[in-house]
């Protein structure tokens, strides 16, 4: 059965209304210049196909890329028992692929040539050797690769449905992990949508088994793991147990991806390591206003999407779902071992794993997490707001981002702090704009004192210095306040302050140039977040993920010269 999807326009991460990419054709589906074809020859080969033949099919990985000579490869959802709805047609001078063509993940839809069909053919390896040696031609497909990615998040295609209640904790850690690595899904709620009972009637499942993540309408998986969702997508990196590369970065927020970026953009063999998908902290961030190059603003998720594109565009392998549980400072190389009981050798570590929110000392906490109480203001969490009130607690950016935020949403939100105002903590045009919003109220000495729910968070109540206790019927509340440094993993190897941040500055060897980031171990260096003294801002999270590469440099020549 062909059929195309009706088109599903909604919000996106950058809280506002999406643009359909299948809107711009020129861009999404380009048609390159015979100049261009042939240029693009030269880095493969001349591939026949009848019509009917896959080129390839859905959980392939490492696929080739392929350039439409003559005839037409139909691009298509592999939704298995219900068959396969058509994306797109690529004809002479289009092309196939999106972002799994540059990671060499598991590609998230079928090619099928439409006809008999001829195509240059490009391996991976030869097409990224393409891309860097073809600026122009790269620039192209790099934007049509994005684009389409971000049509099969909107459209919600690529055959991955998650069936389980829109309220659920589970359900919404399963949609945040899939939308923190950029993989499209649909959430069928089975309080409110009748394909739900009908899936879980069709693969004899009960409600005993939710949440359940369906693939290709094939495999199944009840109750899955994060780890779990990354084996069977195909996110999973193989490593090898013998490889030494020369720089592991741990954690992918905005200074573990900068970081990256350079590292494997000077031609260092660069890991990234990250246990939920890339973004750390600022990936909640619903739209970040004051990052320089951006005047209208970004999400934190679209910008930390578009550093790990640019990241592996250069070679870096990012890892993810696999956390770090400690590191190996004992010797050399070092070893940072990661759940499961792999490890990864690297001469040299970056640390940017970052800082949480703490939690609120009030009973019931951990009973509501996810169930109505958050650490992150995204669309996600923007949909079970609306037409509803919801409060935030804390006093900094990121809280007045999810407040500003929020009230396009919810029906009313109240902030609460402990302090006297937000003057002292808040960048002032979130201040500014918070004052002038008649659907935010500031709450200024409150602190709250409790959660009040069944199977959901239905109320919260507070303390008001002068004015006392005052409850409110209320759907969410969003955690933001203060930082604890992800550092645990680090325990008996680098030094820590006594918050538990990362010291730094150390001078190793005399080399005083390389000390600004150099922990107590020579080799290990430590930026953003989760180092002592840092500036908790993302560009300067960026900042310092880019100069620590110069150091890693130096570190890794001082070694190369000791033989």
């Amino acid at each position: 059965m062909n059929a195309t999807r009706p088109i599903q326009r909604g919000f996106t991460g950058d809280g506002g209304m999406a643009t359909d990419p299948y809107d711009r054709p020129g861009q999404t589906f380009p048609k390159l210049p015979p100049a261009m074809v042939e240029r693009i020859a030269k880095y493969g080969e001349r591939s026949s196909f009848d019509g009917g033949d896959y080129l390839y099919e859905f959980g392939d990985r490492d696929v080739d890329f392929f350039l439409v000579l003559d005839g037409a490869v139909d691009v298509l959802e592999s939704d298995g028992r219900d068959g396969h709805v058509l994306i797109t047609t690529h004809e002479a001078g289009g092309f196939t692929g999106e972002l799994t063509h540059v990671t060499g993940r598991a590609v998230l839809v079928c090619a099928r040539a439409a006809r008999p069909t001829a195509a240059i053919r490009v391996s991976r390896s030869s097409f990224r050797r393409m891309v860097s040696a073809e600026p122009d031609i790269g620039e192209i497909i790099l934007r049509a690769f994005i684009l389409r990615r971000v049509g099969l998040i909107q459209h919600a295609e690529g055959g991955t449905i998650i069936v389980g209640s829109a309220h659920s904790a589970s359900a919404l850690r399963i949609q945040s992990f899939l939308t923190r690595n950029g993989y499209p899904h649909r959430l069928l709620d089975i309080g409110r949508d009748a394909g739900a009972q009908q899936a879980l009637e069709s693969f004899h499942l009960g409600a005993d088994d939710l949440p359940v993540v369906i693939l290709s309408g094939e495999q199944v998986l009840a109750h899955p793991t994060n780890r779990d969702l990354a084996d069977a997508l195909g996110i999973t990196e193989e490593l090898a147990p013998d490889h030494v590369y020369d720089v592991a970065i741990v954690g992918a927020g905005p200074a573990g991806l900068a970081a990256a970026v350079y590292a494997a953009s000077e031609g260092l063999d660069t890991i990234v390591i990250e246990a939920v998908g890339p973004g750390g902290q600022a990936g909640t961030s619903s739209r970040i206003e004051n990052y320089l190059g951006f005047p209208t603003g970004i999400s934190g998720q679209a910008l930390a999407g578009r550093a790990q594109v640019q990241a592996q565009k250069f070679g870096a392998r990012i890892v993810v779902a696999r956390a770090a549980t400690g590191l190996d400072c004992s010797g050399f190389p070092y070893k940072v071992r990661l759940e499961g009981m792999d490890t990864v050798a690297a001469r040299a570590v970056v640390v940017a794993t970052g800082a949480r929110y703490r939690r609120l000392d009030v009973p019931n906490l951990e009973r509501f997490e996810g169930q109505g109480v958050h650490y992150a203001a995204t669309s996600l969490e923007a949909r079970l707001c609306l037409d509803s009130e919801v409060v935030v607690v804390g006093g900094g950016n990121s809280a007045g981002q999810a407040a500003v935020f929020l009230s396009g949403k919810a029906r009313h939100v109240h902030i609460v702090v402990r302090g006297d105002g937000l003057t002292d903590t808040m960048s002032d045009y979130l201040v500014q704009r918070i004052k002038e919003s008649p659907l935010i109220t500031l709450h200024p000495q409150c602190e709250i004192t409790a959660l009040i729910g069944n199977s959901c968070l239905e109320a919260v109540r507070w303390h008001q210095r002068e004015s006392g206790e005052t409850e409110r019927g209320v759907s969410n509340l969003f955690q933001m306040i203060g930082a604890v440094p992800n550092s645990d993993w680090l325990s008996g190897c680098v030094a820590l302050d006594p918050k538990g941040f990362v010291r730094t500055g150390y001078v190793h060897d005399g080399r005083v140039a390389i000390a600004q980031h150099a922990t107590s171990i020579p080799g290990i260096f430590a930026v953003g977040d989760v180092r002592a003294d840092s500036v908790k801002r993302v560009a300067s999270s960026v900042g310092e993920g880019s100069v620590v590469v110069h150091a890693v440099h130096n570190w890794l020549a001082s070694v190369a010269s000791r033989g």
